[in-house]
């Protein structure tokens, strides 16, 4: 590959990776929405919340696959910006938990699991809303470091 196509074929990602960004924007703001509505209404709550987690479970993987992927943005920040390594694998261990978190808490609202206490679940999902809002942020610093691009902070 030349220089040339490089550079287009990593512009070409990148854009993607705002794109994708976007919804994943959506979706955190919807399960942060789903998770405000009242808890007294009980099993619409729950579907509510689920819905809003099954997305942003869904959109989230996408996310990891879009980053992790050969050649994606993390690959080629490791390569191109070798002092961002740590952070890349940093970012890696966080694709891994917040997953197993969202589809941990995504499994108990599909299987009917019990959910003992609604307020103590309710607390527990806005504070992974948090850290993928956190994630999200982190993500958005090493791109501008690594490629000097600004994914934007709505977008």
């Amino acid at each position: 590959m030349n220089v040339e196509s490089t550079v287009a074929s990593l512009a070409a990602h990148l854009e993607q990776v705002r794109r994708h960004r976007s919804e994943l924007r959506e979706s955190v703001a919807a399960v942060d929405l789903a998770l405000e509505s009242p808890i007294a209404r009980g099993g619409m709550w729950r579907e509510r919340v689920r819905a809003a987690l099954a997305e942003l479970a869904h959109d989230f993987d996408d996310h990891v696959a879009l980053t992790e992927s050969p050649g994606g943005i993390y690959d080629t920040a490791r390569h191109s910006a070798p002092r961002l390594s740590g952070r890349v694998d940093r970012l890696l261990e966080e694709h891994r938990d917040l997953r197993a978190a969202l589809h941990g808490y995504l499994a108990v609202l599909e299987h009917d699991g019990t959910v003992a206490d609604l307020p103590v679940f309710r607390e527990e999902l806005t504070v992974l809303v948090g850290r993928l809002v956190r994630h999200r942020q982190k993500g958005g610093d090493l791109v501008y470091e690594a490629y000097d691009v600004d994914l934007g902070g709505s977008g």
